[in-house]
């Protein structure tokens, strides 16, 4: 059997930076992947529309000087099909493919703890050991698929947003339904609408939607001059990209300075809307305010009032779900052949073979397009048999999961997650929240090998203390109010719990920064 020092599981930003890392700190290293190329995330979302909701020069590898600038990002909000060049181009740059098998999907990983190694079964039934794990695995990559009574029957296409062909889809005058205005979903809608003969929408619940006003990448010449000072700054940020976030209250200042203050950061565009003031996400009447901005932004927008009000998310506080960044989403709906349905009133009832039953009508459609969402955060890590004995992940986590970090869970010795639950991860900018991880990962492997330890486990207490701030700080704002992927809420059975660490990306640095200093503090290494 076939042993190496290191295996990475996934070959997105994070398996890849993980694997350059780890080559040139001289560990024997290999990394399995799922699909057949680099990606990860954006590997497998190809439907219309994909495109990032964080800048492109934030967006981006930090690591190589000459890479920052060498790629030229054509656009403020990068596509799909140019953030997967870019990873293509990365993996060239770097010759990372030979030590990358593709078309291998991890089944289970059990753990010996005599010899002090895990065994890694893959899809085509091949075994092999590691002395270290690291589930480079992503937090949106297992799709959220519910089922639907009668899809079976449907006599027309069927697509799902999480895992589009690769071959071109084409939609050109056909009758189109969409289920789901999530991100994935606003993408969709707004790049097709134009495209196919009717489109109908079924919305369970609306989403917050602020302009990306994206176009040519005028600000990458700025940045580039300065990338070091930029990308530091970035680090200690909130949520890992810059927002110049505000310090006023906005219970404290005057209404008409609130007003104009909105106004400048609705032109602006971008996640960095509601950064303005700072009891956004702790003041529900504060959250309000900005939420009604939102509402009566898309009423100035959608022509049909009714429509309107179905598009205005009323039932949760701004942010506490993941904001959406638009390029044209409401302006789709004053289009003749868009129509809306909202599932509060007319509950989808089933699908027959010509269409979708919601409420009491039959919506007749030769494609349906499912943008359902992911199992998000612990999906891809329970998607896995992870072992060790008669303890499995699954279990440990089936009231939720418990890590120390989002680094590392107690009873699995040896098994790192790359922004894990528990970490700033989709509260931030991925790329910021990926290089810091795997730099810290790579460092604790160099300590552990230069002072002759082979075991790392994080501790009971440790653990504990981690999961209990976690949920604290979640408790002092407004994002647990929200039945969201955050929560986990999207998933049937799967218990709600706030899996993010809400603490900020540069308080999280300096937490990181302190337990390595401290020699891996509430971490037991033998």
């Amino acid at each position: 059997m076939t042993h190496h020092d290191v295996i990475v599981i996934g070959a997105g930003f994070s398996g890849m930076y993980q694997l350059k890392r780890l080559r040139e700190a001289g560990f024997d290293t290999v990394v399995i992947e799922a699909g057949d190329d680099v990606g990860g995330t954006w590997f497998w979302n190809r439907y219309p529309g994909a495109r990032c909701d964080i800048e492109s020069v934030e967006y981006s590898y930090s690591f190589d000087p000459q890479l920052e600038q060498e790629w030229d990002w054509s656009e403020r909000y990068a596509a799909q099909p140019e953030i997967l060049d870019y990873a293509r181009h990365v993996a060239d740059r770097y010759d990372l493919r030979r030590d990358i098998e593709f078309n291998r999907r991890v089944r289970s990983l059990d753990w010996d703890e005599d010899a002090t190694r895990w065994t890694v079964t893959t899809d085509d039934g091949r075994s092999r050991t590691a002395t270290w794990v690291i589930a480079a695995t992503g937090c949106l990559s297992v799709p959220s698929r519910p089922r639907f009574e009668g899809l079976e029957d449907f006599a027309g296409e069927v697509y799902w947003t999480s895992s589009w062909p690769h071959e071109p889809v084409d939609l050109a005058g056909k009758r189109v339904a969409v289920v789901g205005t999530g991100s994935s979903g606003l993408q969709t809608i707004t790049a097709i609408a134009p495209e196919v003969g009717s489109l109908v929408v079924f919305q369970r619940t609306p989403s917050y939607a602020v302009p990306a006003h994206n176009g040519p990448n005028e600000r990458l010449a700025e940045v580039r001059p300065i990338y070091p000072e930029f990308r530091a700054a970035s680090r200690m940020e909130r949520i890992g990209f810059q927002c110049d976030a505000g310090t006023d209250l906005l219970g404290e200042t005057d209404p008409e300075e609130v007003e104009r203050r909105l106004g400048l950061r609705w032109d602006v565009g971008g996640l960095c809307f509601t950064s303005e003031f700072a009891d956004v996400l702790v003041d529900a009447e504060a959250n309000e305010v900005v939420a009604e901005y939102v509402r009566r932004r898309i009423r100035e927008t959608v022509k049909d009032p009714d429509v309107a009000e179905k598009l205005s998310p009323r039932t949760y506080p701004i942010a506490s779900k993941r904001m959406c960044v638009d390029t044209g989403y409401f302006e789709v709906y004053n289009r003749d052949n868009v129509s809306l349905v909202d599932l509060g009133e007319e509950p989808i009832r089933r699908i027959t073979a010509r269409g979708i039953v919601a409420g009491d009508t039959e919506h007749e459609v030769d494609v349906i397009v499912f943008a359902t969402g992911f199992d998000a955060m612990t999906g891809a890590l329970n998607a896995m048999e992870v072992r060790n004995g008669d303890l499995t992940l699954r279990e440990k986590w089936a009231d939720g999961p418990r890590t120390y970090m989002g680094l590392m869970s107690v009873g699995f010795p040896n098994l790192f997650t790359v922004t894990g639950p528990q970490s700033p991860s989709v509260l931030s900018n991925m790329m910021t929240s990926i290089e810091y991880h795997v730099d810290w990962i790579t460092a604790a492997l160099e300590y552990l090998r230069a002072n002759g330890r082979t075991r790392m486990e994080a501790e009971q207490e440790a653990e504990d203390n981690w999961v209990t701030a976690t949920n604290d700080i979640a408790d002092t704002t407004l994002m647990p109010q929200a039945a969201s992927w955050y929560m986990g809420a999207n998933i049937p059975g799967k218990r709600r719990m706030f899996m993010p660490f809400l603490g900020g990306v540069g308080t999280y640095k300096q937490i990181g920064d302190g337990v390595a200093v401290a020699r891996y503090h509430g971490f037991e290494l033998v």
